[in-house]
């Protein structure tokens, strides 16, 4: 009998990353897919990014809806305990041998609590890495303290869950799902991504996604005017503006993208979702990344595109050379916006393979779930690191 296992997403970022992953499982004669979906797919104001999901010719089994109805720390507190309800019944309902979750999101937490409690396996993907600016940090490694198999994308990552107490013949180093990504999605013509987008690409052509930083003491790092104001002065760029995450802060930072856009309807365009593969397209295309997406590390630089980073959301996190950091400041942002597009930069920053990997994750992932042991693996117990 082949092994349920039970793929949760809650975004359409997350989603592009398991894409792969969750074809492969499929495919796999040992393995049966199961996929619950929640958070942002579920929300119109995020695109019901739900149905991409369907049209890539995936089923979906369960649909967790977490009542996302505002972004104040309030309203994600009540999200998670209407998530744990919701994906209580889920696994009730599908009764999966493993669930899969990825990273560190408050949807993910949810679904992470849920399995928990049902004693149902957790096989975590990019657990041990540091975001210090961002609440991500305390949930991924609260996911972390829950699972019984990692999935690192890199050797410091790996050593990192290590020293959590976790046993170190359930941490695999497999790089990240990003980097594979990259490598097996079919890209879109560059006329096929100026229709989607709604724009032409000009010279240069910046994709940008920019998230709320949620440890900011202030509102200051979630206050987006430095970066546009950043924008302003490329007066012949081109702006792809992708929505940011339902986050505390985040209606504040798209309400001020939205104004930019209608100040600048010839050069900038707001997409709620660009798919995955349209996503991943426009990085082959466009001439430099910028926000605080781990896109811009993960995935940017396998495209071989240099990346502007901005302010502390990421930071902690393993950088490829190709990743410019600078302050929220309208002149270092402008500065490193010059510099990621310089002919000499871009001749020095891709000397280097990516740090995350040479994109043969998946198939890692799929042998280490479909052989491990599942009585041995619904047991735990803390590693005292040497």
């Amino acid at each position: 009998m082949s092994r349920k296992i039970c793929v949760v997403t809650g975004s359409r970022a997350e989603y592009g990353l398991l894409r792969w992953l969750m074809q492969d499982i499929a495919d796999d004669s040992r393995l049966t897919l199961q996929i619950a979906v929640t958070g942002m797919h579920l929300a119109p104001e995020f695109g019901l990014t739900f149905k991409d999901i369907e049209a890539d010719g995936f089923v979906l089994d369960e649909k967790v809806d977490m009542g996302l109805s505002g972004d104040a720390p309030g309203d994600i507190s009540k999200a998670v305990g209407r998530g744990v309800i919701g994906f209580a019944d889920a696994f009730a309902r599908l009764n999966p041998d493993i669930v899969i979750v990825l990273g560190d999101r408050f949807e993910i937490f949810a679904a992470a609590q849920a399995a928990m409690f049902a004693r149902i396996p957790i096989a975590h993907i990019h657990g041990g890495e540091v975001t210090e600016g961002a609440m991500d940090e305390s949930i991924r490694h609260a996911i972390t303290k829950m699972s019984h198999l990692h999935f690192v994308a890199a050797e410091p990552y790996r050593r990192r869950v290590v020293q959590m107490g976790e046993c170190p013949d359930r941490v695999f180093d497999v790089g990240a799902l990003g980097v594979e990504n990259m490598k097996r999605t079919d890209i879109l013509p560059r006329e096929e991504i100026e229709l989607r987008v709604g724009m032409k690409l000009g010279s240069p052509t910046f994709l940008v996604t920019y998230h709320p930083v949620t440890l900011s003491e202030s509102h200051e790092d979630n206050d987006v005017t430095a970066m546009l104001d950043a924008f302003s002065k490329f007066e012949n760029a081109r702006f792809i503006f992708t929505q940011t995450n339902a986050d505390a802060g985040g209606r504040a930072i798209q309400a001020a993208i939205d104004r930019f856009v209608q100040e600048n309807p010839d050069r900038a365009v707001l997409k709620d979702s660009l798919g995955q593969q349209a996503y991943l397209s426009a990085l082959k295309y466009v001439d430099g990344v910028v926000g605080n997406s781990s896109s811009g590390l993960i995935e940017a630089p396998a495209a071989k595109v240099a990346t502007v980073n901005i302010g502390d959301r990421q930071k902690g996190r393993l950088r490829s050379a190709s990743v410019l950091d600078c302050a929220m400041v309208t002149a270092d942002i402008f500065a490193a916006m010059r510099t990621a597009i310089s002919s000499e930069f871009r001749a020095q920053a891709f000397t280097k393979p990516p740090v995350y990997g040479d994109g043969h994750t998946a198939r890692a992932i799929c042998e280490a779930i479909a052989t491990i042991s599942l009585d041995k693996l619904k047991r735990k117990s803390f590693h005292d690191a040497q």
